[in-house]
């Protein structure tokens, strides 16, 4: 049955990241139900869907947002067995069920400009160009590192200064703009591939030619990330990238269609103060 809801996921378009993340989520629950019904799994019912959430909350302990991962995974599932199972009648599990989700009044960003740059700097001391590019494309245009590791050759216009994003498997793509910052570190890494003899579509192929896997670039970062004293992933990039985007005069519009938030109230999160902000603001009053 996995095999088949793996499939299904895949005919649908998403991308390989999120598929897993949804095989995981209805893996675990049916983990769940094996060990605590001993019964054959034949399809989803209400009343367990409610114990396991119950199960999350009170024995796992899992916080609302993990939760709710989990569940958009039964979803899924959900779906798959009423269109390809035909076992499954009605629908037994929303979005009304999600766990709600205190409202964060912080900054998303974790880390700050001079960070940022030393990070970026001991990669380059380190002379591997393909990451300091990576990081300068996460932190100064904002690519999830999914988008990033789907780049190809042509997507990048040096001269207009243009990254076309595609987002999912299907033709829906966006346009990125790119600062001089990210054109001279893109400028650096095709000098280097070019050298190396590199032959690949990908912009940022494995040494294998072929897309770079992500564990390996999230590897190498955290590695870089110890020298500079901080917890930097690309995720971490990104929201820097949107907090100091904010910060520099774009709109919260502009920042959105750069970051590929499809939702506004995403992009609104980075407009909230960080600590130090703050107190800065609270010892003026």
């Amino acid at each position: 049955m996995i095999e088949s809801f793996h499939a299904y996921l895949q005919n649908k378009g998403l991308k390989e990241n999120s598929i897993k993340g949804y095989l995981q989520s209805v893996k675990g629950y049916l983990k769940w139900f094996d060990e605590s019904k001993d019964v054959p799994f034949q399809n989803l019912h209400r009343e367990n869907v409610l114990e396991y959430i119950s199960f999350l909350k009170t024995v796992k302990k899992l916080n609302p947002k993990t939760i709710n991962t989990k569940l958009s995974g039964l979803i899924k599932f959900n779906q798959f067995l009423m269109e390809e199972y035909r076992v499954q009648t009605k629908v037994v599990i929303g979005k009304k069920d999600f766990e709600r989700v205190q409202q964060q009044y912080a900054s998303l960003s974790t880390v700050e400009y001079h960070d940022v740059e030393k990070f970026r700097q001991v990669i380059l001391d380190n002379k591997h160009m393909r990451y300091y590019a990576l990081a300068t494309i996460f932190a100064y245009a904002g690519l999830r590192l999914s988008e990033a590791l789907d780049l190809h050759l042509h997507d990048v216009h040096l001269v207009t200064r243009e990254i076309t994003v595609r987002e999912g498997k299907g033709d829906k793509t966006r346009i990125v703009y790119m600062s001089e910052k990210v054109r001279t570190a893109l400028q650096s890494w095709l000098k280097e591939r070019k050298n190396n003899g590199v032959d690949s579509e990908y912009l940022f192929p494995s040494n294998r030619n072929r897309r770079l896997d992500r564990t390996v670039v999230n590897t190498a970062f955290q590695r870089y990330a110890k020298e500079v004293g901080k917890k930097i992933t690309p995720h971490v990039l990104r929201h820097f990238f949107c907090s100091n985007a904010i910060a520099k005069g774009l709109s919260i519009h502009e920042v959105a269609n750069q970051a590929g938030h499809s939702n506004i109230h995403t992009t609104l999160l980075y407009t909230n103060p960080t600590k130090t902000e703050m107190l800065d603001k609270m010892d003026q009053l």
